[in-house]
């Protein structure tokens, strides 16, 4: 299983919001390169690197981060936030992002997401599919759609869609303990997903269940940045998994 850190941002800061909530904001006192630079330290090789402010505004913001984590470590970087144009992502690519993940487009024009899956690659293009009760939730976590998760889901994978991240909104930044019975439900009726687990991971245990249940990677953010996980820890799984 893959382990992916989180890096958020907003105006160049390592931030963290809890569930989406863009008033309940944490700054931590380490760069978003140097946070990068001790992941690469030990043994992790991919970040998910979020622009904030973007997913807020709907267009990218944060593209010198980006440009500054790919030119100075050797990490791989799955960008999002604010994608909502060919442009956009593009400009993403030439900064350095591995792979793009999109959201609000994803709801909102659901034909062009279906295209990018086609015209730059599986390998290139993630579905962020997060929800609140079961229900879809765009634009930075900030509107409510009706559309369910399942629905969501299941119209990109009968397109081909390979990589699918999907945060319960309810449980990030809790610490509470990830969703399980909702990725267990996910992985039976999406078998040929790799599904990213995102949201309430509280520590290495967490971890270790994701793995066992047959989960292809965990995004994870607050329980390292709050000393619930340490780089040590990270390392060791690496090299045991």
């Amino acid at each position: 299983m893959l382990l992916v850190p989180s890096i958020s941002v907003i105006k160049g800061r390592t931030t963290r919001l809890t569930q989406g909530d863009y008033t309940n904001e944490k700054v931590y006192d380490v760069s978003p390169l140097d946070v990068a630079e001790q992941f690469a330290d030990h043994g992790i090789d991919r970040i998910h690197l979020i622009d904030l402010e973007g997913a807020k505004k709907g267009s990218p913001v944060n593209y010198p981060t980006l440009e500054l984590i790919s030119g100075h470590t050797d990490l791989k970087v799955n960008f999002a936030g604010g994608l909502h144009t060919d442009g956009d992502i593009i400009k993403a690519f030439e900064f350095g992002a591995e792979s793009i993940a999109a959201a609000t487009i994803a709801a909102n024009n659901k034909e062009l997401f279906a295209n990018w899956i086609m015209s730059y690659g599986r390998e290139k293009i993630s579905l962020s599919a997060d929800a609140l009760n079961g229900l879809i939730r765009i634009g930075g976590w900030q509107e409510e759609t009706q559309i369910s998760l399942d629905t969501h889901i299941e119209y990109f994978y009968d397109r081909g869609l390979k990589y699918l991240k999907t945060t319960d909104i309810s449980k990030d930044g809790a610490l509470e303990g990830p969703s399980f019975e909702v990725y267990a439900h996910l992985t039976s009726k999406f078998p040929e997903l790799c599904i990213f687990a995102s949201g309430g991971v509280r520590n290495i245990d967490d971890m270790k269940k994701l793995r066992d249940m047959g989960i292809y990677g965990v995004i994870f953010g607050k329980a390292f940045y709050e000393g619930r996980i340490t780089l040590k820890e990270l390392e060791a799984f690496i090299q045991t998994s």
